[in-house]
């Protein structure tokens, strides 16, 4: 009863007080000028990665630059790709990188969790590249990692060690290490997820494995000391995983973190009925950071 009361009362204020949600950035639904010297893009790019090189996009904003970049890592296996989140950031000004790890997607070699970390790595040490970084227009001092699911999980583990990041962003992360606890049968179950045949050289029980056997070094909670002082966007969803990402924010918090952020949407892990309060949010978020000094 007292929640329909709110919800009365609620709809008898003003309109202005009813917009609970972001602003709008613009970029969202308004394409930007056309610039004929230097236009928008895209630019296939294979990264070296482990003796192989991945495949990527990059998607250019209009501009001679240099353009800040955001560096967009997918799930397991990756089905959303959260391509028109890219494209909304790249209206923002924004240079967007998306790739695939070793082993999905057509990229080479073997699907390996470690190795996503490994790639991510590479993909960022590619963007701070001087020759990669003028032909792309690429700000290097100015990056920013996001990742969605399992992207989340490698983009927490990576700016914990990479301190020159403007900041980074986990959306719906799945704690990797946190089914390493899992009893393998569990796990195994967890890793079969649909699009296995997006992935070369790997089964769900090899995925447990390799998760069982690196537990601690892949629980991102345990890196919270080292996100402590990062610009750290946490957004969760109504898909069981946001206890995962809530430990994260505790644990940074004990550490004496400030930086991060954190929202909650009633949506599905892939946001499928949010996809402008996500692209509003993140264009919100990012428009917050600066250059490092």
């Amino acid at each position: 009863m007292k929640i329909w009361i709110a919800a009365a009362l609620l709809a008898l204020l003003p309109g202005p007080a009813l917009a609970l949600g972001p602003d709008i950035s613009a970029a969202i639904y308004t394409d930007p000028p056309a610039d004929k010297a230097h236009p928008a893009a895209m630019e296939v790019v294979h990264i070296p990665s482990g003796g192989v090189k991945v495949n990527g996009v990059v998607y250019i904003p209009a501009g001679s630059g240099p353009h800040p970049a955001v560096v967009l890592c997918h799930g397991l296996p990756g089905l959303e790709k959260n391509l028109d989140l890219a494209q909304a950031i790249r209206r923002a000004g924004w240079t967007v990188i998306t790739f695939n790890y070793r082993g999905s997607w057509g990229s080479p070699g073997d699907y390996r969790f470690a190795q996503n970390l490994e790639d991510a790595d590479a993909v960022l040490a590619f963007a701070r590249d001087p020759a990669n970084a003028a032909r792309l227009r690429i700000d290097p001092k100015r990056l920013v990692i996001m990742g969605h699911s399992m992207g989340g999980w490698v983009t927490a583990l990576t700016a914990a060690h990479d301190k020159r990041l403007l900041g980074a962003a986990m959306i719906s992360a799945g704690n990797m290490g946190w089914l390493g606890k899992l009893p393998r049968d569990q796990a195994v179950k967890a890793l079969a997820t649909n699009g296995m045949e997006a992935l070369a050289g790997t089964t769900p029980e090899l995925m447990a494995d390799e998760i069982i056997a690196n537990t601690d070094r892949f629980d991102f909670v345990k890196v919270a000391p080292e996100l402590a002082g990062t610009n750290l966007f946490i957004l969760t969803s109504d898909d069981g995983l946001a206890p995962m990402s809530n430990a994260l924010s505790a644990a940074i918090a004990k550490a004496s973190g400030t930086g991060v952020k954190t929202l909650h949407v009633a949506t599905d892990h892939s946001w499928s009925d949010a996809r402008i309060r996500l692209q509003a949010e993140i264009l919100n978020w990012l428009a917050t950071l600066q250059p490092a000094k």
